[in-house]
């Protein structure tokens, strides 16, 4: 309730309580167990397949993210939520938000975080554009985004493919923006089923035992596998966690010496050599030396647009 009264005093949406929640779902939901603060004055770049670092969860804690709606399957994908009393954290595009804000403010109301994801998500990554342009592409995202949901969305952002730069990281750090990878990744953008996505994203889960999560909600076979996977958290023992903006600082952990960047070898081999000249800081002060590794293909992130959800004003 603390956390709720400090967001509305900051101008960022307040969500209903947990105890309402837990009150409407009964004790076999999967709920939302605890939230975590990230501090909104000092911004910092978290998750293991882009970053020598993430949040310090505990064994068997979850923090679920959606990139690219909102769609027309983020309905579905909030059902799925409201039935298990779940919060998780969506990256929206700016120009989805600006054709589809009912579903903005919907999330929102329901307890949910709002974070950003660019205005176009443009197919050759920001990292492709100029650096003014990249930072228009961000702002324009930043200002839809908040215009649909009336209110100041968290100072959350995820870039399109992970493609980040030095220039754009450093801006939104130093302006209070938390920059967010992922620790893994449910691969819905292959050609895959429901079924097999459920079964990849859990055997995953398993090895990890942890982690901040990425789906997109723009997937059909996502918005199908989610209600199952919820039931499969709870019954494996895992505890969903919330993100949300606040004044304590980010609770971190740094990677071991033996880390290295899973994405930023995909993006270069998507990119190809116009990556080069642009590397992600996390290639130099972030990321360091060692463990990710190379992905199977299935394993890998999408080509650029190919998660991208309906333009503004599409269904």
């Amino acid at each position: 309730m603390l956390l709720a009264i400090l967001l509305s005093t900051a101008g960022f949406y307040s969500a209903p309580t947990t105890a309402a929640e837990e009150r409407t779902c009964g004790p076999d939901a999967l709920g939302t167990s605890r939230v975590i603060e990230i501090d909104r004055s000092k911004g910092t770049a978290i998750g293991l397949q882009s970053y020598p670092r993430t949040l310090d969860l505990r064994d068997h804690e979850v923090v679920l993210t959606f990139d690219d709606g909102p769609a027309a399957t983020t309905a579905q994908v909030l059902d799925a939520l409201a039935k298990e009393c779940a919060r998780v954290t969506f990256f929206l595009i700016g120009r989805n938000a600006e054709g589809l804000p009912a579903l903005v403010k919907r999330a929102a109301a329901e307890g949910h975080t709002i974070g950003h994801h660019s205005y176009s998500h443009p197919d050759k990554t920001l990292r492709l554009m100029s650096e003014e342009a990249a930072k228009a592409d961000i702002e324009k995202g930043i200002a839809a985004v908040n215009k649909a949901l009336g209110a100041t969305a968290a100072p959350f952002f995820r870039f399109p493919g992970f493609a980040d730069t030095p220039a754009l990281v450093a801006d939104l750090t130093a302006r209070g923006y938390t920059i967010f990878g992922s620790d893994l990744w449910a691969s819905d953008w292959s050609h895959i089923t429901a079924k097999a996505e459920l079964e990849l994203v859990l055997s995953r889960l398993e090895k990890n035992r942890k982690g901040i999560v990425l789906f997109h909600d723009s997937q059909a076979i996502t918005a199908q596998m989610l209600p199952e996977f919820l039931r499969e958290l709870k019954k494996r023992g895992y505890s969903l966690v919330h993100i949300a903006p606040g004044d304590s600082p980010t609770p971190i952990v740094a990677a071991g010496p033996d880390w290295t960047s899973t994405t930023e070898p995909i993006i270069a081999k998507t990119l190809g050599a116009k990556s080069l000249g642009a590397k992600s800081l996390g290639a130099k002060s972030l990321r360091g030396k060692g463990g990710g590794g190379m992905m199977k293909p299935e394993q890998q992130p999408p080509a650029q647009g190919a998660t991208e959800a309906p333009k503004a004003g599409a269904p």
